[in-house]
């Protein structure tokens, strides 16, 4: 039987630069603490790494306001300290996925520096959404910026231009030669250096639409994009419905161009995917069919409550939409952008969920630190640095709380991550999360993820089906409880806040809990937890 392709069915471990590791005691990680840590991460049991922008840049969006997406920011070293880094990976059998930015530039990138001194009707201009004002001199449209206030911002000649982000982050205008040309360039050149494949930031966001007109409620639609703003399922999905700058049908020319250049590497797999925030789901497919990306994230778990009949659909709606353009999932509990799941469900549900989702078929990705249970850092108003804080006003914290630099080792912060002063503070609470600690605590979160990964490995990959064995419309109807085969493997998640009795035949595997009690078949889960039963 022929092998899937390394990404199937791989584990991706995102490492944000910044925040991982540093060498050299500025406070802020780099490339070389990256590769001086691989080892640690080939450890946990991982696939392939997927490193955040580490290109030069202003740094003022965390490094996704990117300047030159070809060279590497001082902060963080340079092209050879990339290299030595891919060169590790491989050499450690992990594969490197690089972030790649197209919706946008910096504004301290050359073009928008070369577009603003050439003036309305340039070249240069045209590489970019520049329009001149209305007649009463407002923005061209009312649009709302993703991160807070208006998504145009004045030159000084008049003229506005377009950032769905911040005013410092320009967006490309895709229907352009230059930028379609370059980007290549930028795919080949890291290619070239060894890297298998990218993630794609605002992969639906290339394409415009109507751009000169206005939105019916652009507040609304601004409010329905941020899934932690409450709003009715309803009055959300109608607004999302009417996005003009999100999911056009334009993007997916794009990505079957890129999907060529990658197919043009011969036998080394090339991989993509798709940041895609999208409405309604079934639209998320179009970026995996045949002949585009070969993966599109799944969102529906990074803002999912821990409650059974919720998971269930979520999950068997991933399994079921994909499986129509034959692909895989994708599975992520935290990231860069999202609260860090031990924060938003609490330690004990983030480790029964994490175990439960690394069983089921696709690619699972780990934000470093979830594999130590990280909550989100506690910060002061004073320490964020997030442009979504600062053009908000301070009504949205922003994301630097799923930021805040590792901690390694040491009983003081900032416990082993720099010898100087981190960019983020480290809680002097962290002191129970650090790699020290729990590498050598068997019963630590750390160790759960290292025990999964190798279980997931030689019990779960043979076949990727599972059936529902306990759900809200399978087994008893019990609310409380979740259960799925694959393989010779039953997973069970006990969802309640009491411990239930399980009739499921068979030796215990692994627990998210430890050890739990065994009386024949029957088993008895503790409340959050979940199990791995081999029958």
């Amino acid at each position: 039987m022929k092998s899937l392709p390394w990404w199937k069915e791989a584990v991706i471990y995102q490492i944000y630069p910044r925040s991982f590791f540093d060498s050299n005691g500025d406070g802020e990680g780099d490339l070389p603490g990256i590769t001086s840590k691989l080892e640690y991460v080939q450890q946990l049991g991982v696939d392939a790494i997927w490193l955040s922008p580490f290109y030069t840049s202003p740094n003022k969006d965390g490094g996704y306001d990117v300047a030159d997406p070809r060279d590497v920011d001082p902060r963080f070293g340079n092209l050879a300290d990339a290299q030595s880094l891919i060169d590790h990976a491989h050499e450690l059998h992990m594969k490197v996925l690089a972030d790649v930015v197209p919706n946008h530039f910096s504004d301290q990138h050359e073009w928008f520096q070369a577009a603003l001194g050439a003036g309305p009707g340039s070249p240069e201009r045209a590489r970019f959404h520049f329009y001149d004002a209305n007649p009463d001199g407002t923005p061209p449209n009312n649009w709302i910026s993703l991160f807070g206030g208006p998504s145009w911002t004045q030159v000084a000649d008049g003229q506005y231009y377009l950032h769905l982000f911040d005013s410092s982050q320009p967006d490309l205008n895709w229907d352009n030669d230059d930028v379609n040309k370059d980007f290549e360039e930028t795919l080949r050149f890291w290619l070239d250096r060894g890297v298998d494949g990218f993630r794609i930031d605002v992969a639906h966001g290339l394409v415009k639409e109507d751009i000169l007109k206005n939105h019916h409620d652009p507040q609304g639609l601004s409010n329905a994009l941020r899934l932690d703003y409450p709003m009715d399922h309803e009055t959300r999905n109608a607004l999302l419905l009417s996005v003009p700058y999100f999911d056009r049908q334009g993007v997916h020319e794009i990505y079957r161009r890129w999907r060529k250049l990658f197919d043009s590497y011969g036998d080394r797999e090339i991989m993509a995917v798709a940041e895609a925030w999208v409405h309604p789901p079934i639209n998320a497919t179009k970026y995996v069919r045949p002949d585009e990306l070969h993966q599109v994230f799944n969102f529906d778990l990074l803002t999912a409550p821990f409650e059974a009949a919720h998971l269930y659909e979520v999950i068997n709606r991933s399994i079921e939409l994909n499986a129509t353009v034959n692909a895989l999932p994708t599975w992520a509990l935290s990231n860069h952008d999202s609260p860090r799941v031990a924060s938003r469900i609490g330690d004990e549900e983030s480790r029964a969920l994490a175990l439960f989702v690394f069983a089921l078929p696709g690619s699972s990705y780990i934000f470093a630190g979830q594999e130590l249970g990280l909550p989100d850092g506690e910060l002061s108003d004073s320490d964020r640095q997030d442009p979504s804080f600062i053009r908000s006003g301070g009504t949205v914290k922003g994301r630097d709380g799923a930021r805040v630099p590792l901690p390694w080792s040491g009983d003081s912060t900032p416990f082993g991550f720099t010898s100087g002063k981190p960019w983020l503070p480290i809680a002097q609470s962290w002191q129970r999360f650090t790699v020290e600690n729990q590498d050598k605590d068997p019963s630590s979160i750390l160790n759960l993820f290292r025990q999964a990964l190798t279980l997931r490995r030689q019990y779960l990959l043979a076949s990727q089906k599972i059936s529902w064995v306990q759900s809200p419309i399978h087994g008893n109807h019990d609310d409380s409880l979740l259960a799925f085969m694959r393989e010779s493997v039953t997973v069970v998640m006990n969802l309640s806040s009491h411990s239930k009795e399980v009739d499921v035949p068979g030796e215990v595997l692994l627990s998210s809990f430890g050890d739990i009690q065994v009386h024949g078949s029957k088993k008895l889960l503790p409340a959050r937890s979940c199990i791995w039963i081999s029958n």
